[in-house]
């Protein structure tokens, strides 16, 4: 709330420079801001009694939206990248999937591990698991699994992390 907005009847006013000017009425303190040329903006409403404080509204607003953008520059997203397997995957192949995943990681991304299922497969997933198993423990020096292996439909899939 700023300037006519403030309904309030007793206002804590800080003033432009940061002191404290005391407990007054909410008419005072805007012709306090209006003799300084500024605006009377309400900083804290649930305090008893509100604080307001005297600033140039639009400087305030512009520097409000430069700290949320610089904030949003120094956040990392983190992507989910996916390695796809098969049940019957022969070992060198098993040994390029890995370097691939180990390349995610090092990315700083998550890596989800699925092992896809067809046809007659189906009938033997407990006897297929060895294969994440195996993934996760040749990624071990750079990886730890996030979420242990999981059966969802036609597919087996796992997360794994970077470690720290």
């Amino acid at each position: 709330m700023i300037n006519e907005q403030i309904r309030d009847k007793e206002v804590r006013l800080i003033g432009s420079d940061g002191e404290q000017l005391g407990i007054m009425s909410a008419k005072e303190a805007m012709f306090k801001a209006q003799a300084a040329g500024l605006d009377l903006v309400k900083i804290a409403p649930q305090a008893k009694p509100p604080v307001c404080k005297i600033i140039d509204y639009g400087k305030y607003r512009y520097e409000l939206a430069r700290k949320e953008k610089e904030a949003k520059k120094k956040q990392k997203t983190i992507d989910v990248k996916e390695v796809r397997l098969s049940p019957n995957i022969d070992t060198n192949d098993l040994n390029t999937k890995v370097n691939a995943a180990r390349k995610f990681l090092s990315k700083g991304d998550r890596v989800k591990v699925t092992l896809r299922f067809r046809g007659r497969e189906m009938a033997h997933m407990a006897n297929s698991r060895h294969v994440l198993d195996d993934f996760a423990e040749l990624l071990a020096d750079v990886a730890t699994v996030e979420k242990a292996p999981k059966v969802e439909g036609r597919s087996m899939t796992m997360f794994l992390t970077e470690k720290r």
